[in-house]
């Protein structure tokens, strides 16, 4: 029996006998205690102030929480907080000012897992995951001799997080001076920009965000910092703190790479530039945004090698997998790939387009920006501000004798028209619109002013897809699935299913996750369904039609991914909606 378990027994908060129930109906030591708070025995804030109030009469060691993962750290120490009449801080919702945590040693502040975050004339604020540990206190006090230290508490993941970007920050402290002596000796505006440590600085944050697989890279100016956060797997995550007068070089730099104009800071600019990142050559989609504070930048990473991938390859069950590749291959019609903002939606039509390049057909893509260049693609870049729209460039494509045609996405009426237009008079259209399941785009068409019998003869297929995090191998384990989102999801678990999930390691940067892949539907319209739709049928009465025909939904292909180990089962409640 457990600590805290044997302790509530102790103290008549539970009684022998409901102990012995849960023990003969199976339950195991170590989750006797989760066991009484589900059943309700006792609740888990009864359990959260009863562990509090044992840790601040020292009974326990604040890490015995971690021996109770439905007990959640942050709602724990809030409530020790409260009663030791501290302050719990977020570290994520303050921009923390560095400086006061650079005049100590950070072996000093490792070895405490502690971490000053602000000063004023008064004292000195640090934060402290464990607040009952005088001797760090007193310590930390010796080397603030004329301020005393104001104690408040954080979470430990987070303090040692923040600490390892401080550990980032020391590493290229060295860089950052030969910057500022540059800075100081050089005249004029070109020659700094030119300087050779900003550029060195520019190359190392490229190489650490690609090494780190992210897909995006944003700087950010804050009150005290310059920020480079990057985004991995979906999320964003900090990756380098610099002072903030090294923010004006480094964006004056990136400006002129991105052949931007580096005296406009009042209005947002776009561009794009290449750069060689190891032994591998990348193309950067480049933009500002004025802001508070200076100018957000943020750039998207656009791999070459990615363009090429095959659809199989980015996680295309192969079901759905053969309905696209048998729609692609029709010689007219219009197929759509839906999804949000960030769902893979681009990466598929490069992949679709990958499979129908070749020397026979001529094919020809709308873009707004061209992300990926391509051989036998013959690829037009829209630019509204000299009308050149998706509308305009349709139009004098189909004077261009073209076979296929993609169109990086729908946005109104007129476009819709011309590319159905195309589609019925022999031509293959590719294009992505925005909706949340397949089945949803007839409807949207419909809505944007299009009859409903030449939605129903110009299309062939529809995909909708999302993007999952992967499980990282490195720290993969079983995981317990509470019994009521088994029932919940009963039809799609197969008996005797294995979860898992990441425990979080320094090969994922503790996420639990690396790297992603596609869950996705695909919903070809038959003979049915294209009756259907050209008759109005409403769109529950399409989805039983496509049901009864085979359709598989993203949130099935999801819970196959969960059930195979590939995900999460809560990645998949995230993600897609059932």
């Amino acid at each position: 029996m457990d600590r805290v378990t044997s302790d509530l027994l102790e103290a008549k908060h539970i009684s022998p006998q409901q102990i012995e129930r849960l023990v003969k109906a199976g339950v195991k030591g170590e989750t006797l205690l989760e066991t009484l708070t589900k059943v309700g025995v006792v609740s888990v804030n009864f359990v959260k102030r009863f562990v509090v109030e044992n840790i601040r009469l020292g009974k326990y060691e604040l890490s015995i929480i971690k021996q109770y993962h439905f007990l959640n750290e942050q709602m724990v120490l809030e409530y020790l907080a409260e009663v030791m009449e501290v302050q719990f801080i977020d570290l994520d919702s303050i921009d923390m000012d560095y400086s006061t945590a650079e005049r100590i040693p950070l072996s000093q502040l490792k070895r405490f897992n502690a971490l000053p975050i602000a000063q004023n004339d008064m004292s000195i604020t640090v934060v402290f995951s464990d607040p009952l540990n005088i001797d760090a206190q007193e310590t930390l006090q010796r080397l603030f001799p004329r301020k005393p230290i104001q104690v408040a508490i954080s979470t430990e993941k987070q303090i040692q997080a923040y600490l390892f970007k401080i550990e980032l920050k020391d590493s290229v402290k060295g860089l950052i001076e030969n910057i500022r002596k540059e800075l100081n000796s050089i005249g004029t505006v070109e020659e700094q920009q030119e300087a050779s440590s900003i550029l060195q600085l520019i190359n190392i944050i490229l190489k650490a965000c690609i090494k780190n697989r992210a897909s995006d890279i944003h700087i950010e100016p804050t009150e005290h910092n310059c920020t480079v956060r990057a985004r991995v797997d979906g999320k964003l995550a900090e990756i380098f703190i610099f002072d903030k007068d090294i923010y004006p070089p480094l964006s004056s730099r990136l400006k002129l790479l991105a052949n931007l104009d580096i005296a406009e800071r009042r209005k947002p600019q776009d561009g794009r530039f290449s750069a060689l990142v190891g032994d591998r050559e990348f193309d950067f989609r480049f933009s500002t945004l004025p802001i508070l504070y200076g100018e957000s930048i943020v750039m998207r990473i656009l791999d070459k090698e990615k363009a090429l991938i095959r659809l199989e390859d980015a996680g295309m069950d192969p079901k759905g997998y053969k309905k696209l590749i048998k729609a692609l291959h029709h010689p007219y019609g219009i197929i759509l790939v839906t999804g949000p903002t960030g769902s893979g939606k681009t990466t598929t039509l490069y992949g679709a387009l990958n499979e129908l390049r070749n020397i026979e057909d001529k094919v020809i893509t709308v873009e707004d920006p061209v992300e990926y260049r391509m051989n036998l693609i013959q690829q037009v870049q829209v630019h509204p501000e000299v009308g050149l729209s998706f509308a305009d460039a349709l139009r004098s494509i189909l004077r261009q004798d073209p076979d296929k045609i993609m169109i990086g996405e729908i946005r109104d009426q007129e476009t819709l028209e011309i590319a159905i237009k195309a589609a019925l008079t022999g031509h293959l259209v590719i294009s992505t619109l925005h909706t949340n399941d397949a089945i949803s785009a007839i409807p949207r068409m419909i809505d944007m002013g299009v009859e409903s019998y030449l939605v129903s003869g110009a299309l062939v297929a529809i995909q909708a897809q999302r993007l999952i995090r992967k499980i990282c191998e490195h720290c993969k384990e079983e995981i317990d699935i509470p019994k009521k989102l088994l029932n919940d999801y009963a039809s799609y678990i197969p008996p005797d299913t294995v979860f898992y999930h990441g425990e979080g390691c320094r090969e994922c940067n503790g996420t639990g996750y690396m790297g992603r892949e596609m869950i996705s539907e695909v919903l070809p319209i038959s003979d049915m369904l294209a009756s259907m739709i050209a008759k109005g049928a409403s769109k529950d009465e399409m989805m039983e039609t496509a049901i009864s025909e085979g359709f598989i939904s993203m949130f099935e292909n999801g819970m196959a991914k969960a059930v195979a180990g590939v995900t999460t089962f809560e990645e998949i409640l995230r993600v897609a909606t059932e």
